[in-house]
């Protein structure tokens, strides 16, 4: 396997972040050693990128092809999915862009800056890890929370930090929070089995008068 080889296959797979598994995956044939010194020699050279241990980001992957942060979001703590301030700016529920990438992951909470910015996951429970589907997202397939669990996950983490929220100071978009399942807003809220939760979505659909 030499680099031509190697970014060409990269390329025809979309493969623009890459683990030392996925190499080998796509040659089986090469010994694991040889695989790992080549990479090793390449990331010298500044054909890659080392986002973190055995995370890789192939350079030469195009003229005007940008990595979405939040494709990066996915592959840097897996697994993982975008939610809370990030996935509520995507929907236009909250206005502002937030200046981190947060996501909901069953790892330990962590957070992660690079070349593409910072990155904080928020760790849940399994049964609560649910939610979210893969999206197209400029592009790129995505892990993204639908609407309702980034609205539940953004609200029990507030809560869980123990600040007051003011529904109005968060500004909420209160045209697309009436349009979004409620039934399905209480059933994601019985996951973290907080009976405070139920009692702050209950004042959040009063605040948009649902």
């Amino acid at each position: 396997m030499n680099y031509i080889k190697l970014s060409l296959v990269l390329r025809s797979h979309k493969m623009y972040l890459f683990a030392l598994e996925d190499v080998k995956n796509l040659f089986p044939d090469e010994k694991p050693k040889t695989i790992k010194n080549n990479l090793i020699r390449w990331l010298s050279k500044g054909y890659f990128v080392r986002l973190k241990r055995n995370l890789y980001e192939f350079i030469d992957r195009g003229p005007g092809l940008k990595i979405p942060d939040v494709y990066v979001a996915n592959r840097l703590y897996e697994p993982s999915y975008v939610s809370l301030e990030t996935a509520l700016s995507i929907y236009s529920i909250i206005p502002d862009i937030a200046v981190s990438v947060t996501s909901i992951t069953t790892r330990p909470t962590r957070t992660f800056k690079n070349n593409y910015g910072s990155f904080f996951y928020r760790t849940c429970q399994r049964k609560a890890f649910t939610g979210y589907r893969l999206m197209s997202y400029e592009g790129f397939k995505v892990n993204i929370a639908d609407k309702e669990k980034a609205l539940v996950d953004f609200l029990y983490y507030r809560l869980r930090s123990g600040n007051i929220l003011n529904f109005s100071q968060e500004r909420l978009n209160k045209r697309i929070l009436k349009r979004i399942d409620w039934k399905k807003v209480f059933q994601y809220a019985g996951l973290f089995s907080n009976s405070r939760m139920i009692k702050l979505l209950k004042e959040c659909k009063e605040y948009v008068k649902c």
